[in-house]
């Protein structure tokens, strides 16, 4: 029973957490005129407060000795902190200039790439399926080139951006809390530095827009923290294959807000495109599912299970958005 509720409440955390992520385009347009690289410097910045104050709360501090002790992971941390730095840079900027779709393709074909990822620089095997979904974004790619008339640069840079992300989170192995920490700490003088420099040529909207517009800079930090803490209790009650499937919540949020309440453009090529990443994801969830039905029998029966083969469930997404 009491499995079965831990499992229920951790459903309801993982419902909030990609909700909430699914629908942060709505927030964004709500910090102009700043523009993204104030936004964002300003998510930094109060990030960092309100995961200090929750680790104050929690007392988990042993993590930052021993981080400071490893110059490799410390280093890694660092392009951690610059991968996610360009990801939410580059998120932020496509929702305030009318990319909402876009930016919802980049989450989308994510797992995709973290499966191209780890057979380019792992060296890992895929299945015959894996390949074919994999197949199938590449052309899904090229038909939204010629849509957009162009590649799908936002697209991409957020896939690829978090797809590294993720391969070098998997090497670190932080929590959820603390690796947020360190790379806003990382990231916290660059960006007060330029908080500051803006504030003295006179653009910065922090204090120009009145307190509302500034309280709206500064929860920020909560819209960063709050889905994050909510993914972490998930993560510790529910199987990674639920998370797995949890993830598509945010982007198709993203997508349904793109075209029906942003307006977005949606051409037949694009819908082509689309389609064809859905179908693409299909097949590598099918896969997943498949592969793990068929783990669990070979271990009711008694028999040895596989070995398991590279990301055949996709990762969950931390949020970057």
């Amino acid at each position: 029973m009491k499995a079965q509720n831990d499992q229920r409440t951790g459903l309801l955390y993982g419902f909030a957490s990609y909700g909430m992520w699914g629908i942060v385009p709505l927030f964004w347009p709500l910090l102009q005129p700043a523009g993204a690289i104030e936004i964002l410097a300003h998510r930094m910045v109060w990030s960092l407060a309100v995961v200090g104050v929750a680790l104050l709360a929690l007392r988990r501090w042993g993590w930052v000795s021993e981080l400071l002790r490893q110059p490799r992971k410390l280093a890694l941390t660092g392009v951690a902190a610059a991968l996610v730095t360009v990801n939410w840079g580059v998120y932020i900027w496509a929702v305030n200039n009318g990319a909402v779709v876009e930016a919802s393709l980049g989450y989308f074909i994510n797992p995709l790439v973290t499966i191209a990822l780890g057979v380019l620089v792992l060296g890992e095997r895929l299945r015959r399926t894996q390949w074919a979904a994999v197949a199938i974004a590449v052309a899904a790619v090229l038909v939204l080139a010629v849509g957009y008339g162009r590649p799908p640069w936002i697209s991409l840079i957020l896939a690829f951006s978090f797809a590294l992300y993720g391969l070098i989170k998997k090497q670190l192995g932080m929590g959820g809390l603390e690796s947020l920490t360190a790379e806003t700490v990382i990231m916290f003088l660059p960006a007060l530095g330029y908080l500051l420099w803006l504030g003295s040529r006179g653009e910065s909207t922090f204090t120009a827009q009145g307190p509302g517009h500034a309280l709206l800079l500064a929860s920020a930090g909560l819209v960063t923290a709050i889905p994050l803490i909510c993914f972490g209790a998930a993560a510790i009650r529910v199987p990674l294959s639920t998370l797995g499937l949890l993830q598509y919540m945010a982007p198709v949020f993203q997508f349904g807000l793109g075209v029906l309440y942003f307006h977005e453009a949606m051409p037949p090529a694009r819908w082509a495109g689309f389609s064809l990443v859905w179908v693409a994801l299909s097949i590598l969830t099918w896969d997943a599912l498949r592969t793990a039905h068929r783990s669990r029998t070979l271990r009711l029966d008694g028999l040895p299970a596989p070995l398991p083969a590279p990301l055949q469930t996709p990762a969950p997404a931390r949020e970057t958005a």
